[in-house]
C-alpha cells in the first residue's frame, strides 16, 4: 500500500519517494500541447493546484523519466526542454506595495542566477522583460505562476492597499503579454477570478479555463480515481470501520464528494480531505478545518445576505463567475472559495444552480455562521434541542431556545426579524433537520417548518401575540401543504419579545 503524500505538493518528491500519484497527465497532455497555450485556472484552496504547477515544471523541463509508469510517458508527447520561470505568491507576504515589488525581483533574480542571466534593470515589471527576452535565447520560455491573487486575497480587508497591489500585478502580468514571441506556455492559478478589466486586462489573449467542461476534473479526485488509487486505502478503513466498501464509499462521498467547476456536473473529492481521511481513517471537517471564513461570513452579515439562499439558488454565470475589488459580491467568492458549488445547468435558461457541495461544508460553514451569528458555542444547545423536540417535550425546547438567546451577546442582537429566522433556521439546518425558512404557500409564507418524525410549523410574532401568531396559521390553513406527509403536525404561535422567545402556543392538528 503506497503512502499518502499528505502536505506533499511537489510532483518529484511524490515520485521518487513512491508516494500515491493520482494519474492526471492524460489531462495535463492536452495543456502542453497546445503550441503557445496561455492559461488560468482558479480553484479554491487546497484543491492541488501547486501539485499542478510542479508537475508541469517537470514537463517542460524535459524530465520524461519521473514519469515512467504514468500516461503522458507512453503517450506521443515530444520532451524538449524548456526554460522556466515559476513564480510562487504563497510565500510571499506583501503587507505593502514595497514588500510585494521586492519579492517579484527577488523571484526574477533567483531565476536568472538559475539559468546563468545578468539582469541589469531594477524595476519589476521591467526586469521581468528582460528575463523573458534573454532566457529565449534557450528556447521558448514556460512561465508558471502559484496563487496569483494572494498578496490582493491577504489584503482584503485593506481595500486600498489591496487596489494598489493589485495595479503592480497588473503592471508584471501585463509583460507576459507584451512578450508574446518569447512565449511557450503559461498557466496562472488561484482562488480568486477577478473580471477582465481588474488583474488581467492587459492580458487579452488569457484562456480563463476555470469553467471548461475538458478540464473540470484537472484538479481533484473523481470517484472512480478513488476506487482505482485508494483502493487498499479503502479495503483497510473499511475493515476497521466494519461496514462494506460500498457503504463506507456511499459514506465518503456524502461527506468529501460534489464539487463541480462546470455545467457537465462532473463531480470530484477535494484531494485535502481525502488523503487526510484516510490518513487518519476518521471523518472530519478536514478542509474546512484548515482556514475559517471569517472575512467572508463578515460580508455576508454586512451585506445582509440571505443565508437560507445557500442550499439552492439559480443563478446566470454572470453572478458568480468574478468580481471586482471596488465592489465585492457575495455570490462569486462564496464560488470561488469553494463554500458553494454547480449542481445543475439549465441549458434552456443558462442558468446554474449552485448549493453546498458536500456534507462537510454545509456542516461546518453552517457552524461557523451560527457561531458568528450568535456569538457563542452552541453544542451543548443542539443536543438539548433535538431531544426535546423529538420526545414532544415542548417546555424544555421552549427553555432551551431562550437560555441560547440569553448567551448571545447584546451588542450581537439585532432586533430585526430576519436576524431571529436566520438563527433559528440554522439552529436546526445543523442538528440535522430539514428546515425550511418563509415557505411559500397559495395564502401566504410560513416563517418556519421543521420536517422530523413529526411536522412542526412556527409562526413567529415579534412584540406580537402568540395567539395571533397561531389564528394566522389555522386562518391561512398553512397545515393544507403537509396534510399528506401520515405524521402529526404541530402548530406553534411564538412571541418574541425583549430579543428573546417569549411566551409561546401549541396546537396538534
Amino acid at each position: 500500500m503506497k503512502r499518502l503524500p499528505v502536505g506533499i505538493q511537489t510532483f518529484r518528491d511524490i515520485i521518487l519517494n513512491d508516494y500515491l500519484y493520482v494519474d492526471k497527465t492524460e489531462k495535463i497532455f492536452d495543456l502542453v500541447t497546445n503550441p503557445k497555450g496561455v492559461y488560468f485556472l482558479s480553484r479554491p484552496r487546497r484543491f492541488g493546484k501547486s501539485l499542478l504547477i510542479s508537475t508541469l515544471n517537470e514537463i517542460f523541463e524535459g524530465e520524461k523519466e519521473l514519469f515512467k509508469g504514468l500516461w503522458i510517458y507512453m503517450s506521443d508527447y515530444v520532451w524538449e526542454k524548456y526554460p522556466v520561470v515559476r513564480i510562487d505568491f504563497s510565500k510571499s507576504k506583501a503587507r505593502n506595495s514595497d514588500e510585494l515589488i521586492n519579492y517579484i525581483v527577488y523571484q526574477l533574480d533567483k531565476t536568472a542566477q538559475l539559468y546563468g542571466i545578468t539582469l541589469e534593470q531594477t524595476q519589476y515589471d521591467i526586469k521581468f522583460d528582460e528575463l523573458l527576452t534573454k532566457l529565449s535565447g534557450i528556447n521558448k520560455v514556460v512561465v508558471l505562476i502559484d496563487e496569483y491573487d494572494k498578496p490582493i486575497i491577504d489584503n482584503i480587508e485593506n481595500r486600498e492597499l489591496a487596489v494598489e497591489l493589485r495595479e503592480i500585478l497588473k503592471g508584471f502580468y501585463t509583460i507576459i503579454k507584451a512578450c508574446d514571441e518569447y512565449i511557450r506556455f503559461v498557466l496562472l492559478t488561484g482562488v480568486s477570478k477577478f473580471s477582465k478589466a481588474g488583474v488581467f486586462s492587459g492580458l487579452n489573449n488569457l484562456k480563463d479555463i476555470s469553467m471548461d467542461m475538458k478540464h473540470s476534473s484537472l484538479l481533484g479526485i473523481t470517484r472512480e480515481e478513488m476506487k482505482d488509487n485508494f483502493k487498499d486505502h479503502i479495503d483497510q478503513f473499511a475493515e476497521s470501520e466494519r461496514v462494506s466498501k460500498p457503504e463506507l464509499i456511499k459514506r465518503i462521498t456524502y461527506w468529501y464528494n460534489g464539487f463541480c467547476f462546470s455545467e457537465t456536473c462532473e463531480k470530484v473529492f477535494n484531494p485535502f480531505s481525502m488523503l487526510l481521511l484516510f490518513d487518519n481513517a476518521r471523518f472530519s471537517n478536514y478542509w474546512f478545518e484548515s482556514a475559517t471564513p471569517s472575512f467572508l461570513i463578515k460580508l455576508m452579515k454586512d451585506k445582509n445576505f440571505d443565508i437560507k439562499r445557500l442550499k439552492k439558488m439559480e443563478v446566470r454565470e454572470e453572478s458568480f463567475g468574478a468580481y471586482e475589488l471596488e465592489n465585492l459580491a457575495v455570490l462569486p467568492l462564496l464560488f470561488q472559495t469553494g463554500y458553494l458549488t454547480i449542481k445543475k445547468y439549465d441549458k434552456n435558461f443558462m442558468t446554474y444552480i449552485l448549493g453546498y457541495p458536500n456534507f462537510e461544508i454545509e456542516n461546518s460553514f453552517q457552524y461557523s455562521l451560527l457561531n458568528s451569528y450568535s456569538g457563542t458555542h452552541v453544542d451543548g444547545y443542539l443536543i438539548d434541542l433535538i431531544r426535546a423536540l423529538r420526545n414532544d417535550d415542548f417546555e424544555t425546547f421552549f427553555d432551551t431556545l431562550r437560555i441560547f438567546f440569553a448567551d448571545i451577546p447584546y451588542d450581537l442582537q439585532i432586533k430585526k426579524e430576519k436576524y431571529y429566522q436566520t438563527v433559528f433556521y440554522l439552529i436546526f439546518s445543523l442538528i440535522g433537520l430539514k428546515v425550511e425558512a418563509e415557505v411559500k404557500t397559495n395564502k401566504g409564507r410560513i416563517d418556519a417548518v421543521i420536517i422530523d418524525k413529526d411536522i412542526y410549523i412556527f409562526e413567529f410574532k415579534f412584540d406580537g401575540d402568540k395567539d395571533h401568531a397561531l389564528t394566522q396559521i389555522k386562518g391561512k390553513k398553512y397545515f393544507e401543504k403537509y396534510q399528506g406527509a401520515e405524521k402529526n403536525i404541530y402548530l406553534f404561535g411564538v412571541e418574541f419579545a425583549n430579543k428573546n422567545v417569549g411566551e409561546w402556543v401549541v396546537e396538534k392538528w
